[in-house]
């Protein structure tokens, strides 16, 4: 769901510079406005589709790549209020929306088996482009802070719209935005090209229908996966609002973040055939509640001691689970330090992002978990175990052949050792 609808932001943002290419102001003048549909569904964006389209069909054969630019002022850095005019929760509130940036460091684990020591190059490599790439993120936040006030900073293509606020610089304007549209072709084709290839898999283990899985003879690409995830990103980039799309895209991924660090301790502490799981458990759903309660008592602006307290509750079963269970699941390997601190901070955060997010957004991702839930249930579970079925049932018959082929060869060879 996050490649697709992330693709389907990038896409549309692509009509945002490619207004700006060409001298406009305002993006939406790009869009068919349809007055029958719900707001935040009613601009249809065609470019965004074309653009979509078009790279399906390359993928379906061949891949490109290109790049962009920046500059600044120092406006913002007035008073009142600087660079933080909403100060700490604002900048907190808006950390949950930009989290979808960091969607698809996860797919550099896909080039394990081609890496010289991946346990340990890998966590270098990933953890090493998040830092810089934030770091360029920040940066970047930085300089278009002090190029305009805030207040005057567009919310489709910043940097476009930027320049064209400064006098003499609206050449910069056309500059950016084409240099914009071209790293934006640049990067959906590379997230589009890695999503048929995650679907492509997932058709393999049949938990989404083997159609899916089909690599082309010819190509030797899963054209498949390719040409469905195109239509569904196309059809979300034509009818979806770029805000709903960011919120929804926020939420799931943080929520992904979330159960992959319960996951994390869950498989790090608990080893059936050692101790029992309830400890783990219970630190679970502590740490989580916890985490929930501080969330709302930040969100509702309660006083500082309810934030105090449920904060140093956190900190304290997390102490005391540190000390009481032992840590069983540990690799030589590949080894998390501190374990579980990285972890039990990554299931805090993430709630305490979420918390942040818009009630609609919880209402949208509900329907949609609710509709993965049921065809998980009534195909995938049951398409996988007949699969399994299968697979033994074949393994149970060559094991069988190749014991009776044994005897008969057996048989055959005794006569003669008495002859």
């Amino acid at each position: 769901m996050e490649y697709v609808l992330s693709n389907a932001a990038v896409a549309r943002s692509f009509t945002d510079y490619l207004c700006c290419t060409f001298g406009g102001m305002n993006p939406n003048l790009w869009r068919v406005d349809m007055n029958g549909l719900a707001e935040g569904y009613n601009k249809l964006d065609f470019p965004a589709v074309a653009l979509v389209l078009v790279l399906t069909i390359c993928l379906c054969h061949r891949v490109c790549y290109s790049s962009w630019l920046l500059q600044w002022k120092c406006k913002n850095l007035i008073r009142p209020k600087g660079l933080t005019p909403f100060g700490v929760r604002g900048v907190l509130d808006g950390s949950a929306i930009v989290y979808f940036s960091y969607i698809g460091y996860d797919s550099v684990s896909t080039m394990a088996e081609e890496i010289k020591n991946p346990s340990k190059s890998l966590p270098v490599g990933i953890v090493g482009s998040v830092l810089i790439v934030s770091l360029l993120y920040c940066m970047m936040a930085l300089a278009l802070c002090l190029m305009v006030p805030y207040n005057e900073i567009s919310d489709t293509a910043s940097f476009s719209f930027a320049f064209q606020k400064m006098a003499g610089w609206k050449w910069a304007s056309n500059v950016v935005g084409a240099g914009a549209c071209l790293g934006i072709v640049a990067s959906l084709l590379v997230a589009m090209l890695g999503q048929a290839r995650y679907l492509c898999v997932i058709g393999r283990a049949h938990l989404v229908p083997p159609w899916l899985a089909k690599v082309h003879p010819s190509t030797g690409t899963p054209m498949n996966a390719t040409v469905f995830l195109g239509i569904c990103t196309a059809s979300i980039a034509l009818f979806t609002d770029l805000n709903i799309v960011f919120e929804m895209i926020s939420i799931g991924t943080l929520l992904v973040f979330y159960l992959v660090a319960n996951a994390l301790l869950y498989r790090r502490y608990v080893v059936i055939s050692n101790n029992h799981p309830l400890p783990t458990l219970l630190y679970l759903m502590l740490l989580s509640s916890t985490s929930i309660c501080f969330s709302l008592s930040w969100k509702l602006k309660e006083q500082w001691w309810s934030l105090a307290l449920f904060g140093g509750i956190s900190i304290t079963i997390t102490t005391f689970f540190y000390y009481t269970v032992p840590c069983l699941g540990r690799s030589s390997d590949l080894y998390v330090p501190l374990m579980p601190w990285p972890a039990a901070t990554s299931i805090f955060l993430n709630v305490f992002l979420m918390t942040t997010l818009k009630m609609r957004s919880f209402q949208r991702f509900g329907v949609w978990a609710c509709v993965v839930t049921l065809f998980y249930v009534f195909y995938g579970v049951h398409s996988t175990y007949s699969v399994e079925e299968r697979e033994i049932g074949v393994d149970e018959v060559n094991q069988n052949s190749f014991a009776q082929q044994a005897n008969i060869e057996i048989q055959i060879v005794k006569p003669q050792e008495n002859q």
